[in-house]
């Protein structure tokens, strides 16, 4: 579960922060998680959990943010929205897509004290 990895991850950047904007707790944590990423939301909430007990994140809010997938169509020379990668352009059915958007994990923003 590659998800735990992403949450110690996230906390070590929420940590960083702590430290360098001398905050003391961390209410929300609200996370872009995209379409594209394979990563699960509901598994990175439970492992944001675990990860967090005793942290000064460990009573935050988990909020996720989804973003969907987005592709630049080399054949249609159009912007198209993806669901999977490897799909096909939903207007002319080519396969040559290069994803734009949809495939990142990013912490958006912090509510702390």
């Amino acid at each position: 579960m590659h998800e735990m990895a992403l949450c110690e991850g996230m906390l070590d950047i929420i940590q960083r922060e702590a430290e360098r904007q001398q905050f003391s707790r961390v209410r929300t944590v609200w996370v872009e998680i995209g379409a594209l990423s394979h990563v699960e939301p509901e598994a990175m909430r439970f492992c944001f959990s675990a990860v967090t007990h005793g942290s000064i994140a460990a009573d935050a809010r988990f909020e996720v943010v989804e973003v969907p997938g987005e592709a630049w169509c080399m054949n249609c020379e159009k912007t198209v929205p993806v669901k999977r990668r490897y799909d096909p352009c939903p207007h002319c059915g080519g396969h040559q897509l290069q994803v734009t958007a949809g495939d990142d994990l990013r912490v958006k923003e912090l509510e702390v004290d």
